[in-house]
């Protein structure tokens, strides 16, 4: 634990004391500070204070830093796909069958284990940098912070949509053309585990443009505006388009009238949900440059699309 002191000056007079902080320390997130402060950790003149209190001018303040362990996690020595790496970031192509973080039933050979291993110095940091996250099964490109003002800058680009996510996805049925899907998303009320298109849920848009048609099948591009659990797997199923091999969305398998028999057993064969996080756009968040990065079709995928070429045309 390390102790800082700070001097809050005239210029912020009138402001809430936490908001104050915030500004005097950029590197550390505004929740975090809040945090502190209601635990004891900050003090003011040397007494505790409430956060929304306001600043009078020349307050001294001394805040003790907790270096936090990410959960006590291990390093686990996995391969990575590293597509991108500076003093701030790294941009990873993150492979089907990867969870991103631990959690119950998946305590170990995370992405987090993994970047723990690639990375030490990512302990420190809350959930060793990851900001967001994809599905087990998704394949693709995930943008992971090396330093707290990295992390808070990436959460923000995250929340004010500034960081713009391209998939690839492969769906049941013949799209005539694209749209947009601004539906809200939350736990489904018959199945908790499940989400759902529900009135009570957060806002969710997810933008689709069609790549390709085949007969009964479309290869399309989705683009989210916004993040929520199993988005564009919920949406596309919404609107009666769900991604081929979905096991929470997709239902049964739809096989097409007169299939042949080498489509029954790709569709057969086909054991994840097809979607892929192809295109990752982001302000670096110590440059200020705009940065993206684009991560080819998994040779599932690819596959996939030929075989519906060849035996599902148009």
């Amino acid at each position: 634990m390390n102790q800082l002191n700070i001097i809050i000056p005239d210029r912020l007079i009138g402001q809430r004391i936490d908001s104050a902080i915030a500004q005097m320390l950029p590197d550390y997130s505004r929740s975090k500070i809040t945090n502190w402060v209601r635990s004891g950790g900050a003090l003011v003149n040397g007494n505790t204070f409430k956060p929304k209190e306001k600043v009078l001018g020349g307050e001294i303040v001394a805040l003790r830093i907790e270096v936090e362990k990410t959960n006590q996690w291990k390093a686990e020595d996995i391969p990575l796909d590293v597509v991108y790496e500076d003093d701030d970031i790294i941009v990873i192509n993150k492979p089907v069958g990867l969870v991103t973080h631990p959690g119950a039933g998946n305590w170990t050979g995370t992405l987090a284990n993994a970047l723990l291993y690639y990375d030490p110095s990512l302990a420190r940091l809350d959930r060793a940098g990851i900001v967001h996250r994809l599905d087990k099964n998704t394949s693709g490109l995930m943008v992971v912070a090396r330093s707290e003002l990295a992390q808070k800058n990436l959460v923000e680009q995250l929340q004010t949509h500034v960081v713009s996510r391209e998939y690839s996805a492969i769906v049941y049925g013949h799209m005539i053309s694209g749209g947009t899907v601004d539906e809200p998303i939350g736990r489904d009320p018959k199945d908790r585990i499940r989400q759902a298109v529900v009135e009570e849920g957060k806002d969710a848009v997810t933008h689709y443009r069609v790549i390709d048609r085949f007969g009964h099948h479309t290869h399309v591009k989705c683009i989210l505006e916004t993040g929520r659990t199993h988005q564009i797997r919920v949406h596309m199923a919404h609107i009666e388009h769900p991604l081929i091999a979905d096991p929470m969305y997709g239902g049964k398998i739809r096989f097409p009238k007169k299939a042949d028999e080498q489509l029954k057993t790709t569709l057969k064969g086909f054991n994840r949900q097809a979607l892929h996080a192809k295109k990752l756009t982001l302000t670096h968040p110590i440059t200020g440059e705009t940065m993206s990065w684009k991560a080819p079709l998994p040779q599932d995928l690819q596959d996939l699309l030929q075989t519906l070429q060849e035996f599902d045309p148009v």
